[in-house]
């Protein structure tokens, strides 16, 4: 069971997010919170697994909010949601640490989905969101693939082919699966190599790994 909580300013958004995720039978909402600092708190109080952060809320928003849930003994994933796909909120929020952006349009069975997915270690963009993304990596050409190699000089090589695969969007298991290796060990690699990196989170590595043409 993949326990979410649901963070949103707004109690009418939040009743339906409740009432969409509960309909799952593989998700349970175990706390609601209003900005970020209540989900903060919730996040201590209760184990969560994934948190639905809105961006714009009082008190505390949900960029700063990530950062914070992220920085937890026990940090839940999180999957930024929201009404804008501004870019600097895009960027803001993967290197806050995000495992995921969608905006609040999205088919409500892609949300389900979303939660899965990052429940389960990958990744997942709204289209506009990876759009936004490719168009920054475009932008930044030459100079970004070559401080991404450098960075990735930092690996071994099985670690390299470790994070091939998960910047494929395939999950632990998968990777364990095609590497024959056990999924605490490729949860160790994985470890490793956010470390290495120096990055927060899979979908960091992910684009650092495009950036260095690890994958196409």
């Amino acid at each position: 069971m993949i326990r979410t909580l649901v963070v949103d300013d707004d109690a009418l958004v939040r009743l339906g997010l409740t009432d969409l995720l509960d309909g799952d039978p593989g998700i349970e909402v175990v706390a609601q919170a209003a900005d970020g600092l209540q989900a903060i708190e919730r996040a201590s109080a209760f184990r969560v697994d994934v948190a639905l952060v809105d961006v714009r809320m009082p008190r505390m928003d949900g960029i700063t909010a990530t950062a914070r849930l992220r920085a937890l003994p026990q940090p839940p994933r999180v999957i930024t949601l929201t009404t804008f796909d501004l870019d600097r909120y895009v960027y803001d929020a993967l290197a806050a640490g995000a495992d995921g952006f969608l905006l609040k349009d999205t088919d409500p069975a892609e949300i389900l989905r979303a939660v899965h997915l990052v429940a389960a270690g990958s990744a997942m963009l709204h289209p506009a969101a990876a759009r936004r993304v490719i168009d920054r990596y475009h932008a930044t050409g030459r100079t970004a693939a070559s401080a991404a190699r450098a960075r990735l000089d930092r690996l071994t090589p099985r670690e390299r082919e470790v994070l091939a695969l998960l910047a494929e969007g395939r999950a632990n298991a998968d990777i364990g699966e095609r590497l024959a290796m056990r999924e605490s060990t490729v949860k160790a690699h994985v470890s490793r190599i956010l470390t290495a990196l120096g990055v927060s989170n899979r979908v960091q590595a992910a684009l650092l790994a495009r950036d260095a043409g690890l994958v196409g």
